[in-house]
């Protein structure tokens, strides 16, 4: 499963942690970004660590083009220019969009974000437990 927004720093990483951590690690998940940032917003690590319990600090955005040639079953855009710009990958994985807005527009603070933080990954969150037996169904 591969997650993509434009920045890899906030929509994409949610639901990669998200879904590591419901599935246990029994779906190989990742993400990446259009054009990546070059760190996570701090308000993605917070969220996940204050709704979750889930620890990503180690976690770096990356650029698409690192995963050329990876094979993917599952490619799901998080937002409008990633699903624009993302490209083809081999093996025609199944490809889904979810439009989830930017939590983190430019120029606001972090405090004044962090409630379209929790907003999105509660979100997220949601649509993850609907995606969970889509992915146990195809990986029997």
């Amino acid at each position: 499963m591969l997650f993509v927004c434009t920045g890899n720093s906030a929509r994409s990483p949610i639901a990669e942690a998200l879904l590591r951590h419901h599935t246990a690690e029994g779906v190989t998940v990742t993400s990446a970004g259009s054009r990546p940032k070059t760190h996570l917003h701090p308000n993605t690590v917070r969220v996940l660590g204050d709704q979750f319990g889930i620890d990503i600090t180690g976690l770096q955005p990356r650029h698409l083009d690192t995963l050329a040639g990876r094979r993917f079953d599952h490619v799901m855009t998080l937002c409008d220019k990633a699903r624009e710009t993302c490209p083809e990958f081999p093996h025609h994985p199944r490809r889904t969009h979810w439009s989830i807005p930017d939590p983190a527009p430019a120029r606001a603070t972090d405090r004044a974000t962090y409630p379209a933080f929790q907003r999105d990954a509660a979100d997220i969150e949601t649509r993850i437990r609907h995606l969970l037996p889509v992915l146990t169904s195809t990986n029997d």
